[in-house]
């Protein structure tokens, strides 16, 4: 069977779309995905988008949107996340968007949304993912950056912009370009999440599901501010967020970004991320400068790794290290990664970090890298096709999956699956 038909039924087999028009209202562990609107959602008459595009999951933008989200302000793609209760939360895009941005996008709103067994809060999102619909959450993919520019800003739903999206293995992602494509990829759609679906004290109304996740949230945010671990130097911003209520979001996006990697990269301070407005870089840096916000990532809500399946750019060729290094600034974020996918047609190969990885190929020959020699792992062929690879030594490589990967290579020989 060819490489890219058997990593298509695989991904099959493990994701759920719901039919254009269907009215699906089980519950799920994981919010479903689809390009195709759910009862009275609907969907747009025919489609101009390539048969690429649709097998994402991405469709055109529904009758029942396109009105608002019309073609005359760019908006032309739509996919959605469906909640537990059968209904969706939106994603649309305007034109000039890669459908691997849309991609990442839809990932990422799962990502917070994925049950994380055992934690205080995470264990069961269900009701934060049917708040989110219940309350119309809407997030805006949009042309360009944010320059006030964009007429659709001022449409309904929270904006992330196309020039802010970094995809894993495209040029901005491997270079960690923050001036112009700093990744705001994690911030804006956890706003999405915070005020749509954990919920906001201090408004006329708490519409979230987490009231007492988000007092914690509040305590620590009042802590961070009164301390000077966040807000750093910036007076006139915090008194623009003190009467839109929005010092939780800002502050705990700012704990979210450096504890998955997203500031380790920036080179104007050895310290400090979110421009510099907070005390914490890295994640261990969290720890030990900010107490109460590493409280909050501390088994509440947000899983230690990232669970969504990352597409490595068609652009990428060479080794993409999953393992940090701290000559490739990429890896500050990538090290927090565990399933990825290899798009395109290059020779692209994966270094892996010990996260009980799963790898699936593209449509050239693909290497899987590991830290030992090969007498130190068992290599298993699955009836599925996939291939099981297991470190023999404890707490390094793990059990990685792979999938449509023509080799294992490792310290002292490579080994053909």
């Amino acid at each position: 069977m060819n490489k890219v038909l058997l990593a298509s039924l695989l991904v099959t087999s493990l994701v759920t779309v719901a039919a254009c028009n269907s009215d699906s209202s089980s519950t799920k562990t994981v919010p479903e995905t689809t390009g195709a609107g759910t009862g009275s959602t609907g969907c747009g008459s025919g489609s101009d988008l390539s048969a690429d595009t649709l097998a994402l999951n991405i469709s055109n933008v529904p009758e029942s949107l396109s009105a608002t989200y019309s073609s005359a302000l760019k908006f032309n793609r739509y996919t959605l996340v469906l909640a537990p209760n059968g209904k969706p939360i939106h994603l649309i895009a305007q034109d000039k968007l890669s459908d691997n941005q849309i991609v990442r996008a839809r990932s990422i709103l799962i990502h917070y949304l994925t049950n994380y067994p055992g934690s205080e809060y995470g264990s069961d999102k269900s009701a934060v993912a049917n708040k989110m619909a219940d309350n119309g959450a809407i997030l805006l993919l949009l042309n360009g950056q944010d320059d006030g520019t964009n007429p659709a800003t001022n449409l309904g739903g929270q904006p992330l912009y196309q020039n802010e999206i970094q995809v894993e293995g495209g040029s901005w992602y491997i270079n960690q370009t923050y001036g112009g494509h700093r990744d705001a990829s994690f911030e804006e759609i956890l706003h999405l999440l915070h005020d749509y679906g954990i919920g906001v004290d201090q408004n006329p109304e708490f519409i979230g599901a987490l009231a007492d996740y988000q007092a914690e949230i509040r305590s620590a945010q009042i802590t961070a501010l009164n301390d000077k671990l966040w807000g750093i130097g910036m007076p006139d911003w915090i008194a623009e967020l003190t009467p839109e209520n929005s010092l939780t979001q800002e502050y705990l996006a700012s704990v979210v970004d450096s504890y998955y990697g997203l500031w380790g990269a920036w080179s104007e301070s050895a310290t400090h991320g979110m421009w510099g407005g907070y005390v914490a870089k890295t994640r261990s840096e969290i720890l030990n400068e900010d107490p109460l916000g590493a409280k909050l990532m501390d088994n509440k809500f947000f899983h230690p790794y990232l669970t969504y399946d990352a597409r490595i750019d068609a652009s990428f060729e060479g080794d993409f290290s999953l393992k940090f290094n701290s000559s490739l600034g990429y890896t500050h974020h990538a090290q927090y990664l565990k399933d990825v996918t290899l798009t395109g047609d290059k020779n692209t190969n994966v270094i892996v970090n010990g996260f009980d990885n799963s790898i699936t190929g593209n449509t050239a020959t693909n290497i899987v890298f590991f830290s030992g020699n090969s007498s130190e792992y068992t290599i298993d062929k699955q009836a599925d096709g996939s291939t099981l690879i297991s470190d023999m030594v404890d707490n390094r490589d793990g059990i990685n999956r792979v999938t449509v990967i023509e080799l294992a290579g490792f310290s002292d020989s490579k080994v053909a699956l």
